[in-house]
């Protein structure tokens, strides 16, 4: 896959990414049977985001956008298409973030969300499905009120931004 982009808001080194913990992660653009787009509201931050999350131990990175899907939006998918990866520098967490983004399609039937502790307690709301452009003006006009918030903006706003490009 190829870099999409490194968010760097603090400009540092290839010296001082050497020294962040290293994260990776799955998540992308779901679509439903009816081409409507899932974004998950976080409402303790103001803001919404794509369905995704880390990748465990062991897991491959298809594997865990299916098994974040099917905890966020309740859903199991089938993967389209690749999009490629975006690398965040998160230098208040001492993390570099690496997400492998995809697009996705519903497949199967609907089952609860399964939200973690720390999920649930940013504020993390049922996915509203909605038409692609009404996802799009959702994540890249939302105001997050904290650090984290500010990278999923920038980033889910470039994967959707990447996947319009892709559906052309």
């Amino acid at each position: 896959m190829k870099i999409l982009k490194i968010i760097n808001p603090a400009n540092i080194t290839e010296e001082e990414v050497k020294k962040l913990e290293p994260r990776l992660a799955a998540r992308g653009v779901v679509f439903d049977s009816n081409n409507n787009v899932a974004v998950l509201p976080v409402s303790k931050h103001d803001y919404y985001k794509l369905p995704g999350g880390g990748i465990e131990d062991g897991e491959d990175k298809i594997t865990a956008f299916r098994r974040e899907c099917l905890e966020e939006v309740g859903f199991d998918v089938e993967v389209i298409s690749e999009l490629g990866i975006i690398i965040e520098y998160r230098t208040e967490f001492n993390r570099i973030q690496t997400s492998y983004c995809y697009v996705g399609k519903v497949i199967g039937e609907k089952k609860e969300t399964a939200f973690t502790e720390h999920e649930m307690s940013q504020g993390f709301k049922q996915p509203v499905w909605v038409p692609f452009e009404e996802a799009f003006k959702l994540v890249s006009t939302s105001n997050p009120n904290n650090y984290e918030g500010k990278f999923i903006k920038e980033r889910d706003t470039l994967i959707l931004e990447t996947s319009r490009l892709n559906q052309k």
